[in-house]
């Protein structure tokens, strides 16, 4: 009996085999086969099948999507790009650019004089002094998989987070930075609201910051993620604001309102003002 080549399959069929083959085997070793697998790998339909069929999208998925194929790739990467967000592994992958005062602690929910955390899988934070304590964390995104071409021609959307609260007895003053930066350290695009300052004697709530980066120059290399702060009471110890929970995520542009902000703080969604 004859064998039959894979090729003579019907075309709903090979791509039904393809949905189920790892991505970058498609592209590295699939795609050069021949001008057939070539054509069907490049066809919509594929990466459509394959966002279906790892959840990044369910049946009744309306929203546009520009290039389906650069969609699927950043959803299977999307993930939180800081490492030790929560303090698990104390001040680990952190990097301390100002220690002032009783320099930077550790401690775990919800701390003295302080709140839980709205997340129960949240168990620690960061916790500032009475001088100014800053740490930071630089993001290589070739090194995390995002290529050159696909930071430069797609500009995906990079979402980032964080959250902090001030102790009821003491104020204190929280402040963010956020840079996207070229490979010659030039800062293509940031978020640096105000810092905010939150009196004594406050409800000691965790607040939220959010900014997305859209839309930004071609360039961007790496990520630099710096936040800290003070007490505004001078108190010897760690009465300064808590930071926990911070994320830098990539992920598809996403359809939103032009006439909504790209930045929020707090419960109530107060815009911040920060610079895209």
């Amino acid at each position: 009996m004859a064998g039959v080549s894979i090729n003579e399959l019907p075309e709903n069929i090979l791509l039904e085999v393809f949905t189920y083959v790892p991505a970058r085997q498609l592209l590295l070793h699939c795609r050069p086969v021949c001008s057939l697998w070539r054509d069907l790998i490049d066809v919509v339909t594929l990466w459509k099948r394959k966002s279906l069929h790892e959840g990044f999208v369910t049946e009744d998925y309306d929203a546009p999507v520009a290039d389906w194929k650069i969609f699927y790739f950043l959803c299977s990467l999307r993930r939180n790009l800081l490492r030790n967000p929560c303090a698990e592994e104390g001040m680990k992958s952190w990097k301390i650019d100002r220690n002032g005062g009783s320099k930077w602690m550790v401690e775990s929910l919800p701390g003295p004089h302080g709140k839980d955390f709205p997340d129960s899988k949240v168990k620690h934070y960061f916790v500032t002094s009475y001088e100014l304590c800053l740490k930071s964390q630089s993001v290589d995104l070739k090194a995390e998989g995002y290529w050159e071409e696909l930071m430069d021609k797609f500009r995906p959307d990079i979402v980032i987070k964080d959250w902090f609260a001030a102790r009821t007895d003491c104020g204190c003053t929280y402040r963010i930075r956020v840079q996207l930066v070229s490979a010659n350290n030039i800062a293509l695009a940031s978020f640096e609201p105000p810092p905010v300052t939150i009196p004594q004697w406050s409800d000691a709530e965790w607040t939220e910051v959010s900014h997305t980066f859209s839309g930004y120059p071609p360039g961007v290399r790496r990520i630099v993620f710096q936040h800290g702060g003070k007490d505004t009471q001078f108190w010897a110890g760690w009465y300064g604001p808590g930071v926990t929970n911070s994320s830098i995520i990539i992920g598809p542009k996403m359809t939103r309102n032009p006439a909504a902000s790209n930045s929020s703080l707090g419960r109530a969604g107060t815009e911040t003002g920060g610079h895209q």
